[in-house]
């Protein structure tokens, strides 16, 4: 038999090795501790670093969680706010500019709220420029919310109807607005401080210029911002005509197409504004006036100029059936009737409709017109002898009294 084997056989024991320790002789110390509490001693120690290690570990984990989280989270406000604080939302801003108004009034806590509550309100895309009255540290949810609902919009709504002059435009400002006229007539005396370039006020027919805020306060419906001044208020009108003539580009066309000043374009069209009766006569009626003045070198003839010489001297206009003969040609009234080439100024305020019939009108030799119905419609004509005719007709049918 092997040796191997021979082992194996001799080997004691239930299949395994036992090793004693022979006693240690007289006199010789024994090992400091048992093997087996030694190794128990190694392996808590072990446990316990390894339990402070992990618990360092999670410590730190859940620390930096936290701060991800907190990193990553946008700040917001909670509730509806308290307080107030009027913040104003300006024409074509966007979400971020919004938000960025909103964050600097303290009405929401980051502008990256404000961004995505907006994102998630398909109405947000309704809110209107204009100043609003807002609780501060709201919700950015609620903050969308109160810009949507216009009880919160501060406004002074005012409605300049078409063909007022500047006068009557003091007047009402002043009434509606609680301004006092005399503040409205120190900053109408200078147009060129509201705003009007000084273009605007050459002219090409070798008449004086006189600057006048006339024709340059644009008939529209207003919202003025809370408590503006006088000043302000022209200043916003005068704005939205030269808007308004931009986008008709009347500078141009008048120039190129007219070969005329604009500005006496501006005074053929409040011209047309005053006499024309119905909007689809405006342009006939800016016709007859070129014909008369450039054309023809003919008076102008138009009465409304007469009426506005009477509200410059704070006067109240008449119907020209009650205009004395005195009073259409007072020589000291350079508005009068018989007066050679334009007026000096504009004699109120036109509308777009005007702009545009002074700026372009119909092509035609028209230099008559009178009106012969109850709506307004004018007959135009080119002879004297087809004015009076027509003069006759709007007698008979009772619109106009007297004869030609």
């Amino acid at each position: 038999m092997s040796e191997l084997g021979l082992r194996f056989e001799e080997a004691p024991g239930r299949g395994r090795h036992r090793h004693r320790r022979a006693a240690p002789p007289p006199g010789r110390p024994g090992p400091a501790e048992p093997p087996r509490q030694r190794r128990r001693g190694r392996s808590l120690m072990a446990f316990l670093i390894v339990v402070l290690l992990l618990g360092s570990l999670g410590a730190g984990a859940w620390w930096g969680f936290g701060w991800v989280r907190d990193a990553l989270s946008t700040p917001d406000y909670s509730g509806a706010g308290t307080g107030s604080v009027t913040v104003e939302i300006r024409s074509g801003q966007t979400a971020s500019e919004i938000a960025n108004v909103l964050h600097d009034a303290d009405v929401v806590a980051s502008p990256k709220a404000f961004v995505e509550a907006a994102s998630a309100n398909p109405d947000s895309v309704n809110i209107q420029p204009g100043f609003y009255e807002l609780p501060q540290q709201m919700s950015a949810t609620n903050a969308v919310e109160a810009l949507l609902d216009l009880n919160n919009r501060i406004v002074d709504r005012v409605t300049i109807p078409e063909g007022l002059s500047s006068f009557r435009i003091i007047d009402q400002l002043a009434e509606e607005l609680d301004i006092p006229v005399e503040d409205f007539q120190a900053a109408a005396e200078n147009p060129i401080a509201l705003g009007v370039p000084e273009f605007w006020f050459n002219r090409s027919d070798g008449v004086e210029v006189t600057e006048s805020v006339e024709g340059f306060l644009f008939p529209a419906t207003y919202e003025f911002p809370p408590e503006p001044t006088a000043e302000q208020v022209l200043q916003i009108m005068v704005e939205q005509f030269l808007t308004t003539a931009e986008d008709l580009d009347f500078v141009d066309v008048v120039e190129s197409e007219r070969n005329i000043s604009p500005y006496e374009a501006l005074i053929v069209a409040s011209l047309a504004q005053a006499e024309a009766g119905v909007p689809d006569d405006l342009g006939r009626v800016a016709r007859v006036a070129y014909n008369r003045v450039y054309v023809n070198q003919m008076p102008l003839q138009f009465d409304v100029t007469v009426n506005y010489w009477f509200e410059v001297n704070g006067e109240e206009p008449k119907p020209s059936s009650e205009m004395t003969q005195d009073e259409l040609t007072d020589p000291d009234n350079p508005y009068n009737r018989n007066v050679e080439g334009l007026v000096p100024t504009p004699i109120n305020n036109p509308g777009q409709a005007a702009l545009e019939a002074g700026m372009d009108p119909p092509a035609g030799d028209w230099l008559y017109f009178v009106a012969i119905d109850e709506e307004g419609n004018s007959a135009f004509s080119e002879t004297f002898e087809q004015f009076c005719q027509d003069y006759r007709e709007a007698v008979d049918a009772g619109i106009l009294d007297g004869s030609c």
